[in-house]
């Protein structure tokens, strides 16, 4: 078997947001594949935010280095670089930067005409498409035999629920407290062809199966499929897109270093002619559900044993099960970082702790994000 290399790439989507109202201006999102950043002004009168976007393009060609990185500390490195270059450019046009998967109370009908890339999308799924406001954490693991990644994506897919509980950062939308951890789930959840994958025997049934999709045009391409984890269609990762965006940079890199260290104990089960047991997706989106619901707060099932167990506990669990690979992968400073996370909570409860603290005024989660997101300390 060809060893991976699991080198990381790190894709993020911040928002811009204006800094005397709080309100969404744009937003600025990645591209591994294409190696750029693309930014999209949300309203034409906010000409400001059109500015940060041709000098977040102009930088973008000259400084900001998206390839895949060969470590977590190099994406570490690369992660900062990128959020400081974003932040300054914020700073010299007056607006501020957000990282969060939604937008605690803008609306998405103020959106401008979608940039070309999103428009066939938007002719696909209409008004599905068109409240498409919502900002994730995609985190590419470098698995270059795609026979291999799909062994891969078949065992992570039990284990994507928890990895999402640390992430959520949106319970907030339209103003209101959704009472849901994840809300930015709910809202990509309308669009076809996501949430968890189904079974695949091998790379030629994953393949086929796209090839289905391109000719009968149910897709223009393989890009259109936006499931929570699946090889990358262009590049040699598995790509896993189930996370919010957070705000802090301990925690992408936290939650990159489990994704990547978990990918490696599923290759060293396979390894040693062994797999990770593999349940149906109605299964594993009961546990979805109650993450998107509660994030690290609730329970999950421990569909080993058939009982539910507060996600925390099943979460240690798993660190003590992949801390060995992020030993080796040199990543064990950042996933240890979970643990503080766990005792915290997620992004979203302090966007939680935030709103009621100020008496539920949605403005001052803004104010928190802002804080979080500039926070590189």
């Amino acid at each position: 078997m060809y060893y991976p290399s699991f080198n990381i790439g790190i894709e993020e989507e911040y928002q811009i947001v204006d800094p005397e109202s709080g309100e969404l201006m744009g937003f600025i999102s990645q591209s591994m594949s294409e190696g750029r950043l693309a930014v999209q002004e949300r309203r034409p009168d906010f000409h400001i935010a059109q500015a940060l976007s041709d000098a977040v393009l102009g930088n973008a060609a000259s400084h900001v280095d998206m390839q895949l990185c060969a470590d977590i500390p190099d994406a570490r490195s690369r992660l900062l670089r990128t959020r400081r270059e974003i932040l300054e450019l914020a700073a010299v046009h007056n607006v501020k930067i957000v990282a969060a998967g939604t937008h605690p109370f803008s609306s998405w009908d103020e959106s401008a005409t979608p940039p070309p890339r999103y428009r066939t999308m938007v002719e696909d799924a209409q008004m599905i498409a068109r409240r498409m406001l919502a900002f994730g954490l995609h985190v590419h693991i470098g698995i270059e035999d795609r026979e291999l990644a799909v062994d891969v994506m078949n065992g992570m897919a039990y284990l994507l629920p928890h990895i999402l509980s640390l992430s959520t950062s949106s319970p907030f939308w339209l103003g209101r407290n959704t009472g849901l951890k994840s809300y930015r789930k709910v809202v990509m959840d309308a669009l076809p062809r996501t949430g968890i994958p189904g079974y695949f025997s091998s790379y030629q049934e994953y393949h086929s199966y796209v090839d289905t999709l391109v000719r009968t045009r149910s897709i223009a391409d393989p890009g259109k499929i936006w499931y929570d984890i699946l090889p990358h269609h262009r590049m040699s990762t598995l790509t896993v897109r189930i996370c919010d965006m957070v705000p802090s940079v301990d925690d992408t890199l936290a939650i990159a270093a489990l994704i990547q260290a978990t990918a490696a104990w599923m290759v060293d089960l396979r390894e040693r002619n062994m797999s990770f047991r593999i349940y149906d997706r109605t299964l594993i989106n009961e546990n979805r559900w109650r993450a998107v619901r509660y994030g690290v707060d609730g329970t999950l099932i421990d569909f080993g044993v058939e009982e539910e167990k507060p996600a925390r506990e099943l979460i240690r669990e798993m660190l003590d099960r992949v801390e060995p690979f992020a030993v080796r992968l040199n990543a064990n400073q950042e996933l240890e970082h979970i643990y503080t996370m766990l005792e915290r909570g997620s992004s979203a409860d302090g966007q939680i702790a935030a709103w009621r603290a100020a008496v539920e005024d949605v403005r001052a989660v803004v104010d928190y994000l802002i804080q979080e997101t500039e926070n590189l300390s």
